[in-house]
């Protein structure tokens, strides 16, 4: 008998196909500071409201999306507390919603890649929405209906660079094994975040500020089979390092009141400082080409970290729209909005009549950033359209 000889793909892993979902509520970022002082009864807190609308007025943002609306919260009062215990209303909703909204994306990808579910062979989710056991990753498999042996990843607490993470995975899964198409997930609701503000955590105000709700897809694979699947970027390189001096950045701590984030001031300064290193490691794959000679796929984290990003690397102020386009429309939605943005961009590439799916831009660098603090970084390549 011949022994077992693993088959491994041919070609780069590729991104075959993306699908993005929101709640159905769209909440006004200019109105945003009047519900949340009103829904959480600390309109008598003046001044931390005039300071909450000044962090609104200046987040670069025009709206964002929720699942937990009014009526959800007035149903759940102890949400809208400080830190009242509240654990189980907020796991009871995420649990149940979390797939939920990540089945709304991955169907839309799905039917971008027009292949049948069957061939689906793994699966990799991520989230920071809640925990269970089993995970979000088995419910999202029966809701599509796929096989039941498909191969399955769950990522939790990776925070807002879950997106890149699980391109990584699935750039490594298509490649190590022949033939692979792999549905990439992320789902995040700040139903796990939501509470009232305080005068002595100001980091978690500027977070009710900027974050929001939405789940993206990706489906991945090696090897696109010609005339049946449409290829939208290559991935030719993936990398993550923690950023030195940033312990405690960026944190997170799972509590009886829900997670409670911690974010240091200094964040943008600390990503712009310190990222050069690995953005030249990973240009290394695309030859060394200048940082305006890219396209870029940034997560979003908020305006001063973009400012801060594209200030150090002297960026083109059109380098950085796609990002700034998903953070007027959508807030920080966490580690789907890198997804996002990567839609954006090809949609932007052909608003424009672009050669390619990069805004003209060949290679590009997916970037995201989270707790750690951690730098996520993918080389795209992007493939060229039918106006090239």
């Amino acid at each position: 008998m011949a022994a077992y000889r693993h088959q491994r793909a041919t070609g780069p892993a590729t991104v075959l196909a993306i699908g993005k979902a929101n709640p159905p509520t769209a909440f006004p970022q200019s109105e945003y500071p009047d519900f949340f002082f009103d829904i959480t009864n600390c309109n008598d807190k003046t001044a931390l409201k005039a300071k909450f609308a000044r962090i609104c007025k200046n987040s670069g943002i025009n709206k964002r999306y929720f699942h937990c609306t009014a009526e959800i919260l007035r149903a759940n009062p102890c949400m809208c507390t400080y830190k009242e215990a509240s654990l189980n209303v907020r796991q009871d909703i995420a649990i149940r919603e979390v797939p939920r909204l990540a089945e709304k994306a991955a169907i839309k990808a799905l039917e971008e890649w027009g292949q049948p579910r069957r061939q689906i062979t793994h699966m990799v989710f991520a989230t920071t929405s809640g925990v269970n056991m089993p995970g979000a990753d088995l419910t999202l498999t029966r809701m599509l209906g796929l096989n039941p042996n498909v191969t399955r990843t769950m990522l939790y607490q990776q925070g807002c660079f879950g997106g890149a993470t699980v391109m990584r995975v699935a750039k490594d899964l298509a490649e190590n094994n022949k033939g692979a198409r792999v549905l990439a997930v992320v789902s995040e609701l700040t139903c796990v975040t939501f509470r009232a503000p305080h005068e002595e955590h100001l980091d978690n105000l500027v977070g009710s500020a900027i974050f929001g709700d939405g789940a993206a897809a990706l489906v991945v694979g090696s090897d696109p089979v010609p005339e049946l699947e449409k290829p939208q970027f290559e991935i030719h390189w993936s990398g993550e390092t923690v950023l030195p001096e940033s312990d405690g950045a960026i944190e997170g701590r799972l509590t009886e009141a829900g997670l409670i984030f911690h974010l240091l001031k200094d964040v943008p300064g600390l990503i712009s400082r310190n990222t050069l290193p690995i953005f030249n490691k990973a240009l290394e794959v695309a030859g060394s080409p200048s940082w305006n000679d890219i396209f870029w796929c940034v997560h979003p984290g908020g305006r001063a970290i973009l400012d801060e990003v594209e200030k150090t690397l002297n960026l083109k102020v059109e380098k950085m729209m796609a990002t700034r386009e998903v953070l007027f429309d959508y807030g920080n939605m966490s580690g789907a909005s890198v997804l996002f943005v990567l839609d954006q961009l090809r949609k932007r590439s052909a608003a424009m009549n672009a050669c390619n799916t990069g805004e003209g831009c060949e290679w590009g660098l997916v970037v995201a950033f989270g707790p750690g603090l951690t730098v996520e970084v993918s080389v795209l390549k992007a493939i060229p359209t039918n106006s090239a």
